[in-house]
């Protein structure tokens, strides 16, 4: 009987999971299709999913739940906003990053 082939991990977690995000009265985000966190604080947790990377601002915000097995992120707190930068990394990715990290 043959050995039963392994998925790589990133490989599994795109293929379990689905993006979706679903915002609870400005006061909760709920984020499926997660792939990293890239960072977080009291201003802003950003993530990296399927879709691209997407950065949640507010103002004391919580990550109440980081499951990357399975693809999930849950953060409370002061939404003030969502935005998505692009998937592929490009110019737009990098200068969201640089001025975060300015």
């Amino acid at each position: 009987m043959a050995a039963p082939m392994r998925m790589p991990l990133e490989e599994k977690k795109r293929a379990i999971s689905r993006h979706s995000l679903q915002i609870d009265r400005r006061e909760s985000v709920s984020v499926t299709g997660v792939i990293d966190v890239i960072s977080f604080d009291e201003e802003s947790v950003i993530g990296e999913t399927e879709m691209g990377v997407v950065v949640i601002r507010g103002a004391n915000l919580h990550v109440n739940r980081i499951n990357l097995e399975s693809g999930e992120l849950a953060v409370s707190g002061e939404i003030d906003g969502v935005s998505y930068e692009n998937p592929s990394g490009g110019a737009r990715a990098k200068s969201l990053l640089g001025r975060l990290f300015k």
